[in-house]
């Protein structure tokens, strides 16, 4: 199978799934925040799992993501090894997660006292069952991405986000509130490991012959490499989830939940760059493996391309859309987030930019470089909220991600670009092009603004400037229509 196929397949089963992911949790968003929950209970739902996630790093650390690369290696020059790869990490994964979620059932109240919000007590009682079942969705999605069936990553990922909306609302209108609405996730992320254990073990693990003896040193080196990988994956979470934390104690639940939507939006909006990275990524490892560097560069190239093409003009649009937006889907009570979302849409930018260049770097084997630059920028983004959200609350949270977010980016890029030979010529021409096409979009729905009233019209306003955009890109020769529906047909 050719690479352009291969992208196709996985781009067009990742993207399913995250627009699959987009919808469910955007209808969780909405019916929780508009209908089942205050913003108090919306807050303090969101500041749970921004707790949990941090704590959830000591139960993978860096393992799913050093095993996707080693099964990577180990599938192209000596398949009789990934057997062993496989149980052996998970073995480590299991142990990992049973302790970590077992403490933070145990420490729930301890962590409530000290964070000052003793309803999160009741909530972090289920520690266990979340640490335990995320941990092995993160360790399953990284295997089947290591062996390039993101397919089945995507099925993984589909089930979690379906089963998440059916459980945590139900248990919300069966009267157990932000706990119920939590246990849905729990649920939810069981189901989705259950068959991608199923998967695994039917589909791929029976498939490969097994060495009668593990590869000397083969622990020790997964091991090893997800040292930097865990340093990266801690600063990412941390990164991630500081902000939320540290909103809700110092400022209150219902400045998280201003915050959490704008977030929410700014993670859907990066899902078609999330599907591309999570796709091509590991094959700018195996382009490099194969000595076609210049291969893994123009691949490269290419996907930034696209990307500047999509979230040029996305950043336009969400800045004049954001308060209708705000009003009309979520409601009033939430107009709070309509700074942070305009903020954010610089972040959506650099996180889209990022998404088809970080991960790559661990295929390519810089993963402790990205390591060291992650680290200093979480740290960097800990101490900038720190000094931001006292004086301008979510807002300065808000500007606190997008400039760390933006040195963090732009270091990647330089990293990759010394590991393959890139040329950025293409992609300037390109940002000076659509920079212009995004000009004439954003007057065009600037000026049919005073004229949304509702949710209709505001999904006009949108398809007005989707098909201002798409006929600019074609007409100024930006992208070849053809080539581009190609990867979804």
């Amino acid at each position: 199978m050719s690479i352009v196929d291969r992208i196709s397949r996985g781009l067009k089963a990742t993207l399913g799934a995250n627009l699959v992911n987009v919808v469910a949790n955007g209808l969780l968003i909405v019916v929780l925040a508009r209908s089942l929950l205050t913003p108090e209970e919306y807050g303090l739902l969101f500041l749970s799992l921004s707790v949990l996630g941090v704590v959830t790093i000591f139960g993978t650390l860096g393992l799913p993501s050093s095993v996707a690369r080693y099964v990577t290696e180990y599938a192209e020059n000596e398949p009789a090894q990934v057997p062993h790869v496989v149980t052996s990490s998970l073995g480590i994964l299991l142990a990992l997660s049973l302790v970590t979620g077992t403490a933070v059932s145990l420490g729930g109240p301890w962590i409530a006292e000290l964070l000052d919000e003793p309803g999160l007590a009741a909530l972090l009682a289920l520690g266990l069952g979340y640490v335990l079942f995320q941990a092995l969705r993160t360790y399953l999605v990284k295997v089947f991405q290591g062996l390039n069936r993101v397919d089945y990553s995507a099925l993984v990922n589909t089930l979690s986000a379906v089963c998440r909306v059916i459980f945590a609302v139900g248990f919300v209108l069966l009267g157990f509130g932000v706990v119920g609405a939590l246990a849905g996730y729990v649920i939810g992320l069981f189901l989705a490991v259950a068959v991608g254990f199923g998967i695994l073990y039917y589909r791929i693990y029976r498939t490969f012959d097994r060495a009668a003896q593990r590869e000397d040193g083969l622990l020790r080196r997964i091991v090893e490499y997800s040292v930097p990988l865990t340093a990266t994956r801690g600063a990412g979470v941390l990164d991630k989830r500081v902000d939320t934390i540290l909103i809700g104690v110092l400022v209150n639940p219902a400045a998280v939940a201003f915050y959490t939507i704008g977030k929410q939006v700014s993670s859907v909006c990066t899902v078609p760059a999330r599907a591309l990275g999570f796709t091509v990524s590991p094959m700018y490892g195996e382009q490099q493996a194969s000595d076609q560097d210049r291969r893994a560069a123009r691949l490269y190239e290419q996907s930034l391309e696209h990307v500047l093409l999509l979230y040029v003009p996305a950043v336009v649009g969400l800045v004049l859309v954001a308060e209708p937006m705000v009003r009309h889907v979520f409601g009033a009570g939430y107009l709070g987030a309509v700074p942070v979302l305009q903020v954010l849409s610089l972040y959506i930018l650099m996180s889209a930019i990022n998404r088809i260049t970080s991960d790559g770097l661990d295929f390519l084997g810089r993963a402790r470089d990205r390591a060291i630059v992650k680290s200093a920028t979480a740290i960097s983004n800990f101490l900038l909220n720190l000094l931001l959200i006292p004086a301008f609350g979510v807002v300065g949270a808000a500007a606190a991600t997008v400039v760390t977010y933006s040195v963090y980016t732009s270091v990647n890029i330089y990293i990759i670009s010394r590991e393959l030979p890139l040329r950025f010529g293409q992609a300037v021409r390109t940002t000076i092009g659509v920079g212009a096409v995004s000009l004439l979009m954003g007057a065009g729905v600037y000026l049919l603004l005073p004229f949304v009233s509702g949710p209709v019209r505001l999904f006009g306003v949108v398809a007005f400037g989707v098909l201002v955009w798409s006929a600019g890109v074609s007409l100024g020769g930006l992208i070849d229509v053809r080539r581009a529906m190609k990867l979804f047909t």
